[in-house]
């Protein structure tokens, strides 16, 4: 839940993380696999979930300008065309941080482990912005890390919409141009 549960992290193999946790009852243990095409995996969460508490706001403008800034960064991609990434902005549009992976819900996890580790969870006066989808781990990931907007350049899922909905979180998608789609919490969008 906060990073007072770690004890130790460690990479002792190529690929493999170990974390040591200081409680042992810390992790619940589900006795089936879970990936990302589990249409039905997510709706514990809705009975567990978080509520956003902030005041944050943000202009259109601002929204507009973020798939670009997210992707003039992307150095990576730029090299191999094929990864995605996650943003982390200020209210104002300022890049905080930015990570990449193959896999999109890596690079969410990358950002909110910055966030973990620097002590910034709830980072309720954020945009995160994400390269592709926005499928219900995605918008998890944000709300575990309190971040109030959630923007994509594609089409969220009607569980992401449905968990964002739930947790007071300004939910955007098809993010493209001057044009993009409010699907939560549009009180947010000035």
């Amino acid at each position: 839940n906060n990073l007072d549960d770690v004890i130790d992290i460690a990479q002792k193999e190529q690929n493999i993380i170990y974390i040591w946790l200081n409680k042992k009852n810390n992790v619940k243990v589900r006795d089936l696999i879970v990936n990302s095409s589990c249409g039905v995996c997510g709706r514990a969460f809705l009975y567990t979930i978080n509520i956003i508490k902030s005041d944050a706001k943000v202009r259109r403008d601002v929204i507009f300008s973020l798939p670009e800034k997210l992707r003039e960064r992307q150095n990576i991609f730029n090299v191999t065309g094929g990864l995605h990434a996650t943003g982390l902005f200020t209210l104002s549009g300022e890049l905080v941080y930015l990570y990449e992976d193959v896999g999109r819900h890596n690079a969410v996890d990358k950002v909110v482990g910055k966030l973990l580790l620097e002590r910034k969870i709830p980072s309720t006066s954020y945009i995160m912005q994400v390269s592709g989808r926005i499928g219900y781990e995605i918008v998890s990931k944000g709300i575990k890390a309190g971040i109030p907007i959630i923007c994509g350049i594609s089409a969220p899922s009607s569980l992401a919409v449905e968990i964002a909905n739930t947790a007071g979180v300004s939910l955007i998608g098809f993010l493209r141009g001057r044009s993009f789609n409010i699907y939560t919490h549009e009180e947010r969008i000035i």
